[in-house]
C-alpha cells in the first residue's frame, strides 16, 4: 500500500475548497439565515459593505476554539476580520460574529482580534470594530486557567490614541464588545441595538432587577444620559456610512495630519451671519445655523448631540482643513456649562489634540449652570478637568465671542488666558465676570429696593454696567487679537487655519492628552 502523493493543484484546491466553505457556511446557513430573518446582516457582509470593492484581505481565517469538542463548529472561534481600504484609504477592521456562538468572546477569537489591531497599529492606519455579542464564552473562561488565557481589551491600560479607532453597535453587545465601544474615538449605534457591560439577564440573577434591553443600553439611554455614543443610525448602512464620514475627519494616524481638500479657499464676507444672533442676551437661537456658515459647504458631523447639549463639539472644515468646533448653544440651558458639557469638551479636547486638529471655539456662554443638582453632579471637579485638559493642548486654538463670554466659562472655552493663537470678538460682544443683570442684582440690591421706581433704577444700572462690558476694553489692553466684523468671520477662521498648522508629535511619540481615558 503507497501513500497516496497530492500535486500542487489539488493542495490548492483544498485550500480553496476549506476558505469558501468557511466564508459561505460561516457558523451554518441556518445562523444566517437567522441573522438575516432579523434584519441584520452578517459580519463579513458589513467588511463588505465598509471596504472598498475587492481590497479586503482577511486574517485568521482558519481560526478554531482551542476547545477540542466545539472545534468543528466555531470557524474563525467567533471573530472575523482583516485590513483593506477605504475610500482608497487603508484601513483594518475586525467584528463579532454571532453566527458562531454568539460571537462570544474566547481565547482564539481573541488573540485573532489583537493580531489584527497590532497589525494596524504597525502600520499606522485607522482600526474599525463591528460589536454584536454576549459577552465572554462560558464555560470555557471559568476558573483560573480558562479566565486567565482570555486576552486583555486591545488596548486595555495603554491606549494612547495612536490610530482612530471607530465601533458600530449593531445588535446586543455585552462584556468585551462594551469595552471595545468605550476605548473608541467615536461609536454608532443601531436604533433596536443594546450596549452594556451585563445582559439584562446576569443583572436579574445578579441583583433581582428586571429591566428590558433598550431601557438598559438602548440608543436613547446613551445619547441622552450617558453620553457613551455619538451617534444613532437607523439602518446598518447609515453606521457603516457615519463611520466612513468620521474616518473621513482624520489622519491615518496621530503622526500624520488630516487630509486636506480642494476647492474651499474662498471667504467672501456674510452680511446676514450677524442676522442669526439676537442682539439681546437672554434671546436663543441655535448656533447650529451659525456653525453651518463658517464651514465649507455647511457640512459637519456633531458628536454627542443629545448629551450636554448647551454645547456642540463637531468634526468640521475650514478651507478644506479638519477642524473640532466647540460652540455655545443657547437654546439649551442659555448655553451655561454643566457637568455633562464638561465631561463632552473634554472628550473632545483629547480626540482632537491627539490627531493634530484645529479648535475653533465660538462663545456665547453666560457661564456655569447654578443649582445643588449639578453641584451634587460634581460640576467643581468636571470643570476644571475641562480647564485642564485646554491647558495641555498644543493643537492652535481659535476664539470668536459672539456674543457674551461671562465667568470662568469664557476661560474654560479658550479665553484670553489661554495660550491662544487667535482670540477675536463681534463687535456687539460682552466680556465679563458676570451677566450685567445678575451683577447688578448682587451688588445694587437695596439701592434697587428704595428707588421710586425700582424697575426703571435696575434697567438704569445695567445700562451703565453693560458699557463696561464692550470687547473694546479688552481689545484696548491687547487681552483680544482683534475686533471683527461678523460678516468677515468665516475669513478671519480661514486665514487663521492656514496662517498656524497643527504639529504631529515626533515619530514613536504621543501627546499627553492622548493617553487621557476616552470616557470621562
Amino acid at each position: 500500500m503507497t501513500d497516496a502523493v497530492r500535486t500542487p493543484q489539488e493542495i490548492r484546491d483544498d485550500l480553496h475548497a476549506r476558505r469558501a466553505r468557511i466564508v459561505e457556511q460561516m457558523g451554518s446557513a441556518d445562523r444566517v439565515e437567522r441573522q438575516h430573518a432579523r434584519g441584520r446582516l452578517t459580519i463579513r457582509e458589513r467588511l463588505d459593505r465598509l471596504f472598498d470593492p475587492g481590497s479586503f484581505r482577511e486574517i485568521g481565517t482558519f481560526a478554531v476554539s482551542e476547545a477540542p469538542d466545539v472545534r468543528d463548529r466555531t470557524p474563525g472561534d467567533g471573530k472575523i476580520g482583516g485590513w483593506g481600504k477605504i475610500d482608497g484609504r487603508p484601513a483594518a477592521a475586525c467584528g463579532d460574529d454571532v453566527t458562531v456562538l454568539h460571537g462570544s468572546s474566547s481565547v482564539v477569537g481573541g488573540k485573532r482580534m489583537k493580531r489584527i489591531y497590532e497589525q494596524a497599529l504597525a502600520q499606522g492606519v485607522p482600526y474599525v470594530y463591528f460589536g454584536e455579542t454576549g459577552g465572554a464564552r462560558l464555560p470555557d473562561a471559568l476558573g483560573s486557567e480558562g479566565f486567565s488565557k482570555i486576552p486583555a481589551g486591545i488596548e486595555m491600560g495603554r491606549r494612547r490614541r495612536r490610530i482612530p479607532l471607530a465601533t458600530a453597535i449593531l445588535g446586543e453587545s455585552f462584556g468585551g464588545s462594551s469595552f471595545h465601544a468605550a476605548f473608541s474615538d467615536f461609536v454608532v449605534q443601531l436604533r433596536g441595538s443594546s450596549l452594556a457591560v451585563s445582559s439584562p439577564r446576569v443583572i436579574e440573577i445578579a441583583t433581582g432587577e428586571r429591566i428590558s434591553l433598550d431601557d438598559l443600553g438602548g440608543p436613547h439611554v446613551h445619547l441622552d444620559r450617558t453620553g457613551q455614543i455619538d451617534q444613532v443610525a437607523e439602518t446598518e448602512d447609515e453606521a457603516i456610512a457615519m463611520l466612513k464620514t468620521f474616518l473621513s475627519y482624520m489622519p491615518d494616524n496621530c503622526w500624520q495630519t488630516p487630509q486636506q481638500l480642494e476647492g474651499f479657499e474662498h471667504a467672501a464676507p456674510d452680511p446676514q451671519l450677524a442676522e442669526l444672533v439676537p442682539t439681546r442676551r437672554q434671546r436663543a437661537y441655535d448656533m447650529h445655523r451659525v456653525v453651518a456658515r463658517i464651514v465649507d459647504d455647511g457640512q459637519m458631523l456633531e458628536l454627542k448631540p443629545r448629551f450636554g447639549r448647551s454645547l456642540i463639539t463637531a468634526l468640521a472644515r475650514i478651507g478644506g482643513r479638519t477642524v473640532g468646533m466647540l460652540a455655545s448653544n443657547p437654546m439649551f440651558n442659555a448655553g451655561a456649562l454643566s457637568p455633562d458639557t464638561c465631561d463632552k469638551a473634554t472628550q473632545f479636547l483629547c480626540l482632537c489634540e491627539a490627531f493634530n486638529i484645529p479648535l475653533i471655539f465660538l462663545q456665547d456662554v453666560p457661564g456655569f449652570i447654578v443649582g445643588s443638582q449639578p453641584e451634587h453632579n460634581r460640576l467643581l471637579h468636571k470643570a476644571i478637568m475641562f480647564l485642564e485638559a485646554l491647558a495641555l493642548t498644543t493643537v492652535p486654538r481659535f476664539t470668536v465671542v459672539l456674543r457674551k463670554a461671562f465667568g470662568l466659562a469664557y476661560f474654560s472655552l479658550s479665553g484670553n488666558s489661554m495660550d491662544n493663537a487667535l482670540v477675536t470678538a463681534w463687535p456687539g460682544a460682552e466680556i465679563s465676570f458676570m451677566d450685567p443683570g445678575v451683577g447688578v442684582n448682587v451688588v445694587h440690591a437695596r439701592d434697587i429696593a428704595a428707588a421710586a421706581d425700582p424697575d426703571a433704577e435696575r434697567q438704569r444700572l445695567i445700562d451703565e454696567w453693560t458699557l463696561g462690558h464692550e470687547p473694546f476694553g479688552a481689545a484696548g489692553i491687547m487681552n483680544l487679537d482683534e475686533i471683527i466684523d461678523p460678516a468677515d468671520t468665516r475669513r478671519w477662521l480661514l486665514e487663521a487655519v492656514q496662517r498656524f498648522p497643527a504639529q504631529p508629535p515626533p515619530p514613536g511619540e504621543t501627546k499627553t492628552l492622548a493617553s487621557w481615558p476616552t470616557c470621562v
